[in-house]
């Protein structure tokens, strides 16, 4: 039964990855005379009695369950009935729903491309497609590119939708109304077109919250315990950008992360908004006419400033790497922009060592290296290790001097890194303070950067 189980759950995960309308997943496992239904979702997995076959009364139970499924809709069977396939275009069909207005209105989106698939088992399951409003041509030589993303996941919630301070769709509303008309952010972060918790009909034909508990039904969910509650959201904006890999150069690189943390800071500033999750996978590349920009995404761990208990909220945030000691520890210090500037000192330390792309990956070994215990399980250790690492320029220094020697200009880039280091943590002459993330006004300017890479990279061939 063990190895049936471990089949099933290799098998649901696979489902997960390859079809990107399943909500949950049924499956059956035996092993000898005994079979057991189970249902695998976002956070939980389900399991019936044992049904022994070589009873009646567990032959009767296994057709009673197989006939129920076989008449089960699609929905019930852990299809989203939003995301079908249209035969007549070949490409699946996304619908949403805009709530912003008198009426509640349904757009739908014809599918161009699956960015992220659900690659977990347990988890959000986010997906992000990347969509048009138009159908696609079926001439093979037109442009069949979309300029809207999708994302679909399902995150924990707290309580109603009206209430929840944690709702991605509105916290990305939020930044996209508090920057209109200020040009100087246009395409550095998502602009917020529609969306939020989607919605499915109870047994009384009611249209609810999609929820975990609205899924498996107050009986079941009374059942659970203390699971935490998840929704399925569903957010559609403008804004479609390449993954970070796709940088070509130091310049290109340094750029990226400076326009990402520009977007930043105006957010909060404009908007009240703190990120709290900036990592590698949420930093995005764009280019148009003008050269190559940065793009910040991903507002699903972001958090209200204005709110009179975002100070105490302390559940860890962010990527294992680049989280910051703060959220490492979970412990109870206001949580500020400099948790975030302390994660992009973590994110170009990465790759400045493990590289971006195949190109930039080091060629020896990089397994006994200080910075690998930054991407340590235990969170304590791995926040011990960041402190002692950043604490002072000499011990900082052991991290940078391993950066990749092949990537060209890395000397450049050590010299930046160290710089942004001293600016964040040198900048005061508190003893008290020594190793401690400050505030300070950061960088402002593209002169301060060229400042902080020294005279050996201002002949670079593509000035700012």
């Amino acid at each position: 039964m063990e190895k049936g189980f471990a089949q099933l759950v290799k098998y649901t995960h696979e489902i997960y990855w390859n079809q990107c309308n399943r909500h949950f997943i049924w499956g059956l496992v035996s092993g000898g005379s005994e079979v057991k239904a189970c249902v695998f979702g976002p956070n939980f997995l389900l399991a019936s009695q044992f049904m022994d076959v070589t009873s009646t009364a567990g032959r009767l139970e296994l057709i009673r369950f197989l006939v129920n499924w076989s008449f089960c809709e699609p929905s019930k069977l852990g299809y989203d009935p939003a995301i079908r396939f249209n035969w007549k275009y070949w490409c699946f069909t996304i619908d949403m729903v805009n709530s912003n207005g008198p009426m509640p209105a349904q757009t739908t989106y014809y599918l161009r491309e699956i960015v992220v698939i659900a690659e977990r088992v347990f988890g959000r399951h986010t997906r992000c497609f990347v969509v048009g409003e138009q159908p696609p041509s079926l001439d093979e030589n037109s442009d069949n590119s979309g300029d809207i993303l999708i994302k679909d996941a399902w995150p924990e919630v707290s309580g109603s939708a009206e209430d929840d301070m944690r709702d991605e769709s509105k916290l990305l509303e939020r930044v996209s109304n508090g920057l209109a008309g200020r040009s100087e952010f246009n395409g550095l972060y998502p602009k917020y077109i529609n969306g939020g918790r989607m919605q499915i009909q109870n047994a009384h034909g009611d249209s609810v919250d999609e929820t975990t508990r609205t899924v498996l039904g107050e009986t079941v969910w009374a059942q659970l315990g203390d699971l935490p509650l998840r929704a399925h959201m569903r957010i559609a904006m403008s804004g479609v950008g390449e993954p970070l890999e796709s940088v070509q150069s130091i310049y290109e690189l340094v750029v990226v992360i400076y326009d990402v943390m520009r977007c930043h800071m105006g957010i909060l500033k404009h908007c009240q908004i703190l990120h709290r999750d900036i990592s590698e996978a949420n930093i995005l590349v764009r280019r148009d006419d003008t050269g190559v920009h940065g793009m910040l995404i991903d507002f699903d761990h972001s958090i209200d400033i204005t709110d009179e208990g975002y100070a105490v909220r302390t559940e860890g945030a962010g990527t294992r790497p680049f989280m910051s000691i703060n959220n490492l520890e979970d412990n109870s210090t206001k949580r500020t922009a400099l948790d975030d500037w302390e994660s992009i000192i973590y994110i170009l330390c990465w790759l400045g060592t493990f590289g971006w792309n195949r190109a930039t990956q080091p060629s020896g070994s990089v397994s006994k290296m200080a910075i690998t215990s930054w991407n340590d399980y235990d969170e304590m250790m791995n926040a011990e290790a960041k402190r002692s690492n950043i604490h002072s320029p000499e011990n900082f220094i052991g991290i940078t001097k391993r950066f990749n020697p092949n990537i060209p200009h890395i000397s450049a880039f050590k010299k930046f890194v160290n710089g942004l280091r001293a600016v964040l943590i040198n900048n005061h002459d508190d003893p008290d303070m020594r190793g401690a993330i400050f505030d300070k006004n950061i960088i402002s300017e593209e002169s301060d950067i060229d400042e902080l890479l020294g005279d050996e990279y201002m002949a670079r061939p593509d000035p700012f």
